[in-house]
């Protein structure tokens, strides 16, 4: 079993740096140990997506920017074999993003895509996180960003349990995951 953090950003707009909600969910040794849901205040008051996940200027504006806030998340960081995320390229983004705009050394720690764990492992088609989350009997409250990093980790256990591992990839996969019915 490894220690990893999963992760999803919520962003205000098109800008990779214009994360407004971050979630943080942290596991050991096949067990959650440590969630985290915060708001950000990007780096401008233009929000696009309010329509995806329901976060509007108002919401955000007295909060920390991502600057302010990285003192208080970085220690999620610390001692992680990965991170994961669904769609890890776009979380990958914004997180180097959001470090290089406020001069934070980004964390050079390897993204898992859960989208591709799913797709290698269980042979999950279409593998939106809803799909992922529904195949696997999670629940989701879509594009809340605790909601959605607490499912990316789960997918992450979920696949430990089958036999992948970070450091084997599916070498010790046996029988695949039968989803309930």
């Amino acid at each position: 079993m490894s220690t990893f953090l999963a992760i999803d950003f919520e962003t205000a707009n098109y800008a990779s740096d214009s994360a407004c909600a971050i979630g943080l969910v942290r596991a050991e040794n096949g067990v959650i140990v440590a969630e985290e849901a915060r708001l950000i205040q990007p780096p401008t008051p233009e929000f696009y997506f309010t329509h995806i996940h329901g976060l509007t200027w108002l919401d955000v504006k007295d909060e920390p920017v991502f600057q302010a806030l990285w003192p208080e998340i970085a220690p999620f960081f610390d001692g992680i074999d990965f991170l994961a995320a669904h769609n890890s390229g776009f979380d990958s983004k914004v997180l180097k993003s959001c470090c290089d705009t406020y001069g934070l050394n980004a964390p050079e720690t390897e993204f898992v895509c859960t989208v591709k764990l799913a797709r290698s492992m269980w042979e999950i088609r279409p593998t939106k996180l809803p799909n992922v989350a529904h195949f696997l009997g999670l629940d989701l409250d879509h594009h809340d960003a605790l909601s959605d990093s607490r499912a990316c980790a789960n997918i992450i256990l979920a696949a430990e349990r089958d036999g992948w591992g970070y450091d084997t990839g599916f070498e010790n996969v046996g029988e695949r995951y039968t989803a309930p019915e």
